[in-house]
């Protein structure tokens, strides 16, 4: 019987979703459901999961199972963890689960000299929204997440260490007729009258902007785009504009991709922390609670 088999189970039942699951996993549906199926057949042929309602239910079988099966994955865990312990060369894979500008710019270089001392740690580093990051966090899919906001979530459902400080700014062509002329400074008046590119929701950066930025329902929202990179080549060469993480604005200008607009009557637009968090819940062991006794730690 397969221990991964038994995990995704176990994870399945805290979904209730195959579709939702297996798009987390990375992995087919139908292969999610073969290996229940697979589980079902080793068992003798029992049904874990009742398939005649619309809605998630376990069989009796099936509650029966999963209370052998949590006990079984910590069995295991704790097995794997005495043996790390023991010969200190099991490998130890970190997942977390960020945002674009903790996991593409603030993480990274902590994460190279973190791996570079602890050559045991494998990293895996998912890009996704502040808000899917926190979801994931909490289904357990993820050690830890990297997040510009805590969105509609509780903060005190987790610890938390600050990683980095961020500003927003407006974006445009660098060819945009509002910088015609030479100028450096525009009117926010100015900037209502070019089609908005916004984030999707469930953005850190979308939340914190129309948080402390009061005049965001007066621009021409045109656009959701859920990427940076998506944005910039969208501004890059058309009217539209756009705010994103100052510290990825910057690079792009220095590429020559697009240009910051600085907003006269507005010279911070709006401000925000960035935080690696993890669930107060869950308890850390091994390289995992190194790593998180070391992260945000400022040299000397």
């Amino acid at each position: 019987m397969r221990l991964h088999f038994i995990r995704n189970f176990v994870k399945l039942v805290r979904y209730e979703n195959f579709s939702a699951l297996s798009s987390d996993l990375s992995i087919s549906q139908s292969t999610l459901s073969n290996q229940i199926s697979q589980l079902e057949k080793e068992l003798g042929d029992i049904k874990l999961i009742d398939r005649t309602t619309r809605t998630f239910n376990l069989t009796e079988e099936g509650h029966i199972f999963l209370k052998h099966a949590e006990q079984m994955i910590d069995i295991m865990d704790k097995c794997l963890f005495e043996l790390f312990r023991y010969s200190r060369e099991q490998h130890e894979q970190i997942t977390i689960s960020a945002s674009t500008l903790p996991g593409s710019h603030m993480l990274p270089p902590f994460l190279a000299k973190f791996k570079a001392s602890h050559p045991n740690v494998d990293f895996k580093i998912v890009i996704n929204n502040s808000q899917k990051s926190i979801d994931l966090l909490k289904k357990k899919n993820a050690d830890f997440a990297g997040i510009g906001s805590f969105m509609s979530t509780k903060e005190d459902e987790f610890d938390l260490k600050p990683i980095g400080m961020d500003n927003l700014v407006f974006i445009c062509s660098p060819n945009h007729e509002l910088l015609k002329g030479g100028i450096e400074e525009v009117n926010f008046d100015a900037l209502v009258n070019y089609p908005f590119i916004s984030r999707e929701k469930g953005s850190g950066t979308r939340k914190i902007f129309e948080e402390h930025f009061p005049k965001f329902n007066l621009l021409d929202v045109q656009l959701e785009i859920n990427d940076n990179n998506s944005i910039i080549s969208a501004v890059s060469d058309s009217k539209y504009i756009s705010i994103i993480s100052e510290i990825i604005a910057y690079n792009a200008e220095n590429a020559g991709l697009i240009k910051i607009i600085r907003v006269r009557e507005h010279p911070v637009i709006a401000k925000r922390e960035i935080f690696l968090i993890k669930l107060k819940s869950k308890e850390l062991n091994g390289l995992k609670e190194v790593f998180w006794s070391n992260v945000g730690k400022k040299k000397g």
